[in-house]
């Protein structure tokens, strides 16, 4: 089957099928930077830089290219923006003249750098970089504006130090050290291998002095303009948000009081005002009254990219082919296709989305194809009809589901909800009922869907214990309640659930975490035991016949 799918040469284009209505999709802002007067916000969209007005409003282009430009710092004086760009390699530093529109590049490492800021004065650009470290650990640097050789600020051995702040006197440089947030930015929730230290050290000197333990994840400091305080994003006690301490050492408070979602990238602009990006979009923080809101922005301007493309694609996340043989749907940068399985040809796009798409499964009948689609900071069950070419969102935007699996009948989707729900819709009629059918620890994700009996009466699906032993329960579709039918001490058990096509017995993985896998049949039905006396008596029989 791989090697039919392996000839099959689709070509991916940007087009729908006939009928799909249009979809406007919500951009993605991010990184912003407050300027030194505080009337503009810099941010990234679509790998570009944009410019907008601080109160809100049309955004336009600033800097555009077919690379990846990120991480916008406006110069202490506001004539300059320091920003990353992917246009030469790895990502380097450059610089654009805002009067002139010329851009310079300043830093030529073989490693990926990361911008942290400009100094006070404007004489130094301040980045983080692992090219002088062992296994990729960063430190901090800092590079003359005007070009240079850029010189060691931190170089802590074994240690990752990142996200460096000098101080408003030049003296001192605010940085984060340990865990690995840095590079796991993107996680949602707390890790211990997250958490960080705050540390302040001069620039000339190695007098570390620690202002916050490794609690939690903290990151990106941010100094007042008056030196006195300083404000970072820390998880501290739950979700996202912005802190306040003092810069000599003490008690840090919270300044903002989200109880969910993401605050990331947050820098600090004219008259200490802070910005960051929240929900894709880019809000706006008045640290004195702890008031912070979304600020409200339209797009205007043509990106770099090349617009409408026909690519030729050789590799795909994901694969699924159609219960008739006759289809392929596929996953090509982040967005679902789909194709003639025997033919190829042009792969007709039916997403449109700025979230990726995922976990693609079909409907018995080969009409309709369900796959979860992350919307915003939730991840979504969607299904697509091919006789309509239309989508329709089948879960509500409250949390992650994943793994759907359609009924045999095709009437019904079962699901898993944040890990630790097994759900189930039922599609049939104008309102479409979604139930829960087990509550506990699941296994979830692409490797262990739940599996349907032949008949759509019974789905078995993967149970984690108290002990972080998996094992093989069963419910009805109706209701109940579950029942176990595997009884073993491993950790890696039913990433793959199989019913006979008799419903007889299951078939399934498991295995312990440095071993290989082994397959699992358990038979449903019971076995009556024979014994040496039923043999005999058999014998009997048979002569009698």
């Amino acid at each position: 089957m791989n090697r039919a799918w392996g000839a099959v040469a689709v070509a991916v284009g940007v087009w729908a099928f006939a009928g799909q209505a249009a979809v406007v999709p919500r951009p993605s802002l991010a990184e912003p930077a407050l300027s030194p007067d505080g009337s503009e916000i810099a941010f990234v969209s679509g790998g570009d830089i944009w410019t907008v007005p601080s109160q809100g409003g049309v955004a336009r282009l600033l800097v555009s290219d077919p690379a990846t430009e990120s991480r916008p710092r406006y110069s202490p004086d506001g004539t300059r923006l320091a920003f990353q760009s992917t246009r030469d390699g790895p990502p380097s530093i450059y610089i654009l003249t805002l009067a002139t529109g010329r851009i310079a590049r300043l830093t030529y490492a073989d490693a990926a750098e990361v911008l942290d800021g400009w100094s006070a004065d404007g004489q130094w650009i301040y980045f983080s970089s692992p090219q002088n470290d062992v296994q990729r650990q960063n430190d901090i640097f800092r590079v003359a504006a005007t070009g240079g050789t850029p010189l060691e600020v931190s170089r802590e051995r074994y240690l990752n130090e990142f996200e460096s702040a000098p101080s408003p006197d030049g003296k001192s440089i605010a940085l984060v050290a340990k865990g690995l947030s840095n590079q796991q930015w993107w996680r949602h929730g707390h890790s211990h291998i997250d958490e960080t230290e705050l540390w302040v050290k001069p620039v000339n000197g190695d007098a570390y002095r620690r202002l916050l333990p490794p609690t939690a994840k903290h990151a990106w400091p941010m100094w007042s303009h008056d030196g006195a305080s300083l404000y970072l994003m820390s998880d501290e006690g739950g979700a996202e948000n912005i802190w306040r301490l003092p810069a000599e050492g003490g008690a840090a408070t919270a300044v903002t009081h989200f109880k969910d979602g993401r605050v990331l990238w947050p820098s600090i602009g004219g008259g200490d005002g802070i910005v960051f990006e929240r929900g894709f979009a880019i809000w706006k923080l008045d640290p004195k009254s702890g008031e912070a809101a979304e600020v409200p922005i339209t797009l205007r301007g043509a990106p770099a990219g090349a617009g409408e493309r026909r690519l030729n694609e050789t590799s795909f996340r994901s694969m699924a082919l159609s219960p008739d043989g006759k289809k392929v749907a596929f996953i090509a940068h982040g967005e679902v296709f789909a194709a003639s399985a025997k033919d190829g040809g042009p792969g007709q796009r039916l997403t449109h989305t700025p979230g990726a798409e995922r976990e693609l499964t079909w409907s018995p009948d080969s009409r309709r194809l369900a796959y979860v689609s992350e919307r915003g900071v939730n991840a979504v069950l969607v299904e697509y009809d091919f006789a309509t070419g239309q989508e329709r969102v089948l879960t509500a935007d409250r949390g992650t589901d994943a793994s759907p699996v359609f009924s045999p009948d095709g009437r019904k989707i079962a699901y898993v909800h944040d890990t630790k729900e097994l759900r189930l819709i039922t599609l049939d009629g104008p309102a479409k009922k979604d139930a829960v059918l087990f509550t506990g620890a699941l296994g979830s994700g692409e490797g262990s869907p739940p599996a349907w009996s032949p008949d759509s009466r019974w789905i078995a699906f993967t149970v984690d214990d108290k002990k972080s032993f998996s094992n093989i329960d069963v419910v009805e579709a109706t209701g109940g309640a579950a029942r176990p039918v595997s009884f073993l001490a491993n950790g890696n058990t039913g990433r793959q659930i199989a019913w006979s096509p008799d419903g007889k017995y299951l078939l399934f993985s498991t295995s312990q975490r440095s071993e290989d896998a082994s397959m699992v049949r358990v038979d449903l039905l019971p076995h009556l035991p024979k014994f040496r006396e039923d043999a005999f008596r058999e014998l009997f029989r048979q002569s009698e016949q």
